[in-house]
């Protein structure tokens, strides 16, 4: 009997201790309504703020998530594809009824400060504030400028597609409470103010962490791995931190190239979600992309000698090709002899598709890059290479840039396999890549799922 009730007493304390336990987080999670206004005139906000406000949004790549294929700028309704289901993005046009035109600036600090909405509603990570919280209210309110002088649109995002509790609100309340650090940015008296304003640019409103950093199973960013790679919309987000590994080191230069325009010619060009940050990132200014660069480029490092030594060497061979129809010995040699052996079935392949532009001796955006050169290849995932060589590279609307056909419809996924242990084996001196054919086939089938998602 006294077991049964010292039981008793246990199970009842511990059935307190969760409805206590719950009743403290349904008041953590609580947030007041903010009263809506109604829509300030356009004509009312100051030209100049609304144009930060416009570079602003172009380095927090706003209308990239905030607009779906086909739809009206920052109508919102694009699919999100997250590892727990799929959310879509929201109105932030001045709409009155399906947007953001009675959101007081108050409202909208708050969404990106604490990810509460105007009704009080968190806000899901999708919409990163974990890093938006880091915004200036000076620069929130020129955000808020812009926004407010788009062209209203009326148009209602598709509902969540979430599991049970994760469509419960008051859940991304705990989230919050365990991996959400509010800001604003501190500059830190340690470095100067090129290195204070790129810290503030990537970790806050360019939320580069958000794709480049790996997650726990929480979906929150791994501390201690800033920066260690991550995967976003079935691509991985190359390490950018002191793991990067790029054939040839990046420097402050080639990262400002590769930001500004988009490609470089030591390490090719940017594709899958980075590729639209490097269409908006050619329209701010110079100096700001500059202080990106050099906080990147300080967060990475300074190559050790053994790897700068390998990259000027591939720098040096990449710059004097020795041209089609040779195999390198090693990706750093400048050494360049074998002829490649036509009876290997992935050599046959990459010369029917890939050797007359990748070995034409034409540099970029002319010709093929040199597959010496490239992350992709060298990279710890095959995914970026699987969808590279599936979809090609697009043409870049009004700008100068590589393009490339995709090889989804002429290629199998057996004879995909096969050409990419090829490449890996060829312009590579890391290890293959093992389960080639189940990476295929996920990338395959994401491309279905997100396909479906859009369509909804």
């Amino acid at each position: 009997m006294g077991l049964l009730k010292a039981g008793g007493i246990a199970l009842g304390v511990g059935l307190l201790l969760i409805v206590g336990g719950a009743a403290g987080l349904a008041a953590y999670a609580w947030r007041p309504a903010i009263d809506p206004v109604d829509p300030p005139a356009a004509a009312g906000f100051d030209p100049a703020l609304v144009q930060k406000g416009a570079e602003l949004a172009a380095i927090g790549n706003c209308g990239t998530c905030h607009t779906a294929p086909g739809g009206k700028p920052f109508a919102g309704g694009l699919a999100l594809p997250t590892p727990f289901g799929t959310v879509y993005s929201t109105n932030i046009t001045p709409d009155p009824e399906t947007g953001i035109g009675r959101w007081p600036e108050a409202a909208f600090g708050r969404a990106m400060r604490e990810g509460v909405d105007r009704t009080g509603r968190h806000l899901y990570p999708a919409f990163p504030y974990d890093h938006f919280t880091l915004v200036s209210d000076a620069d929130n309110r020129a955000l808020h400028a812009f926004l407010m002088t788009r062209q209203p649109v009326a148009a209602r995002a598709p509902a969540n597609d979430l599991p049970w509790p994760l469509n419960q609100r008051f859940v991304l309340a705990g989230w919050k409470l365990l991996f959400l650090q509010p800001g604003p940015y501190t500059p830190d008296p340690a470095h100067d103010a090129t290195w204070n304003r790129g810290a503030y640019l990537a970790e806050g409103l360019a939320h580069c962490g958000a794709c480049h950093t790996p997650r726990n199973l929480f979906g929150a960013e791994e501390t201690g791995r800033r920066f260690a790679g991550g995967d976003a919309e079935g691509w991985h987000a190359v390490p950018i931190g002191s793991g990067s590994t790029a054939p040839v080191p990046w420097t402050r230069e080639s990262l400002f190239h590769y930001l500004r325009d988009g490609w470089h010619g030591q390490h090719g060009t940017a594709q899958g979600p980075m590729a639209p940050v490097a269409d908006s990132l050619a329209a701010v200014p110079e100096e700001d992309v500059r202080a990106i660069a050099a906080y990147v480029a300080a967060v990475m490092g300074l190559p050790d000698a053994e790897a700068r030594k390998r990259g000027d060497a591939l720098a040096a061979a990449t710059a004097n090709p020795a041209g089609p129809g040779t195999r390198p010995q090693s990706a750093g040699s400048q050494t360049i002899a074998a002829a490649v052996p036509t009876e290997d079935p992935g050599a046959a392949i990459y010369a029917g598709t890939c050797a007359a532009c990748h070995e034409s001796g034409r540099p970029s955006p002319f010709g093929g890059l040199d597959l010496r050169l490239s992350s992709a290849i060298s990279g710890d995932s095959p995914a970026n290479l699987i969808r590279i060589i599936r979809h090609g590279v697009p043409a870049a609307s009004g700008a100068r840039g590589p393009i490339m056909p995709g090889f989804a419809a002429a290629l199998s996924d057996r004879q995909l396999e096969t050409l990419l242990g090829y490449l890996r084996g060829r312009f590579s001196d890391r290890p293959g890549w093992t389960g080639l054919g189940d990476a295929v086939r996920a990338a395959r089938d994401s491309e279905v799922a997100a396909a479906a998602a859009a369509s909804h």
